[in-house]
């Protein structure tokens, strides 16, 4: 992505230092010819000048309409991750960077990736706006409290990358800083070798479904009539008023933590709030853990 991103930028600065240097130089040749005591002809034009100011709006439109589609062919590639790409969680806190990866593996500040296969960070921040900016990626994106944001690139070229934190967040905001660790394939095999073997993401977000209560009401067999949750994930859910949400990131987080925002038809809104009761990083194991349950034909 980095190219292109760098392409627009280059064209931009070509563009506008390109009409600088045009105006300056009219403005001299201006400033020398017509400068007072000169012998020059100063009888003004006659005829209409409309043809001319067609000319200079025209032009300028239509190559600023063109960098527009063109930046905005780079956006929607930035903004639509490949279907194969590794989910990764990421939790923005005062001050540091918190990883999840979907083999379990936990990491601070560090974010060791293989070279050449694509990775969508899922991302939400603990306390304020946090931004997660890589500059040799050149992506960069907000990390909101409360919701999913999502950031997405191909690393091609093995080496240690800056992350940094582009929005100011509070006193230590400059040392919210850490590394990218872009791997060869043997190197990230004996990174991979010297770290423990954690349950993945998904085991544990079961673990938590079933210790948090979650599986006593949304279970088939359940005493409590709650929605079944097999398959539930990426499908479109009918909700009490009339209205259909699809069930993403955002919807599934929403109903844990704010469980009458959207109240799916047919139930009562009695489920509790675990609001502040459970951490970020449980709830992006659930979540792991339900969409790992969206092969299932949704009920």
């Amino acid at each position: 992505m980095a190219p292109k991103v760098d392409n627009i930028y280059f064209a931009l600065l070509a563009l506008c230092g390109t009409v600088a240097i045009l105006i300056f130089l009219v403005a001299a040749f201006f400033c020398i010819r017509y400068r007072r005591g000169t012998k020059v002809d100063r009888t003004p034009l006659k005829g209409s000048p409309i043809p001319l100011e067609i000319t200079w709006t025209a032009i300028p439109l239509f190559i600023f309409i063109g960098i527009f589609f063109w930046a905005a062919e780079v956006f929607f590639g930035m903004s639509r991750p490949p279907a194969d790409a590794t989910e990764i969680y990421v939790v923005g806190k005062q001050w540091m960077w918190k990883i999840q990866h979907p083999d379990g593996r936990r990491e601070i500040n560090e974010l060791h990736l293989p070279v050449g296969q694509p990775v969508k960070l899922i991302m939400t921040s603990q306390d304020v706006i946090h931004d997660f900016f890589v500059p040799g990626f050149r992506t960069k994106q907000d990390v909101v409290p409360g919701r999913y944001t999502t950031e997405w690139f191909t690393p091609t070229q093995p080496g240690r990358y800056h992350i940094f934190c582009s929005q100011y967040c509070g006193t230590n905001h400059a040392l919210m800083v850490g590394t990218v660790y872009v791997q060869e394939p043997a190197e990230q095999a004996r990174w991979l070798a010297q770290q423990p073997a954690p349950d993945s993401l998904v085991s544990i977000g079961e673990r938590v479904f079933r210790t948090r209560g979650c599986s006593g009401c949304h279970a088939p067999n359940a005493a409590i009539r709650a929605p079944l949750l097999d398959g539930i994930y990426g499908k479109q859910v009918p909700l009490s008023d009339s209205t259909l949400v699809t069930a993403n990131e955002q919807y599934l987080r929403d109903s844990i933590l704010l469980p009458n925002k959207q109240i799916s038809a047919g139930y009562q809104p009695i489920m509790p709030t675990f609001q502040g009761q459970i951490s970020e990083e449980e709830l992006n194991a659930i979540i792991a853990y339900l969409k790992s349950l969206g092969e299932k034909e949704a009920p």
